[in-house]
């Protein structure tokens, strides 16, 4: 059954297709991610974490965590129709429990506010299919001067 693409959809896509290519560290961490709904103020994608995600202990390394607090802040603002998702000016990410290697990750950002010059987000990071153990879970807050 194909994900019926909305004008949200459409966007984020068209906004993250943009960014990739002009972020080295996206490209290398998120090369695969999958955004698979939006709609205003909310997205959700899938992550199968790799060998370049885990660390020493074959367990989703919290670089990449953060990293998808980050990216999917971002993606939850632009999904409220604007251009550009703006500046981090503070991210918190809280570790629950573990991912490893071949796990699929689904992540669902929310704006909670996006005024005209502050976004607020939140972000959870949750295994796909199994129930929905929560992996990681965060805020992130961006300048979005208008």
């Amino acid at each position: 059954m194909a994900t019926e693409v909305n004008a949200e959809l459409q966007h984020v896509r068209n906004y993250w297709a943009n960014m990739k290519p002009k972020s080295p560290i996206y490209s290398f961490l998120l090369n695969d991610i999958t955004l698979v709904s939006a709609t205003k103020g909310q997205i959700i994608a899938h992550l199968e974490v790799q060998h370049v995600h885990v660390n020493s202990k074959a367990t989703l390394h919290g670089v990449v965590s953060s990293c998808l607090m980050d990216w999917a802040g971002g993606m939850a603002i632009a999904s409220t129709g604007l251009d550009s998702s703006g500046l981090s000016t503070d991210i918190h990410t809280t570790y629950v429990s573990v991912a490893r290697e071949g796990d699929l990750l689904e992540i669902q950002g929310k704006a909670a506010h996006v005024g005209n010059s502050l976004a607020f987000t939140t972000v959870e990071i949750r295994h796909a299919g199994d129930g929905g153990k929560v992996v990681a879970h965060g805020t992130h807050t961006k300048y979005v001067k208008r």
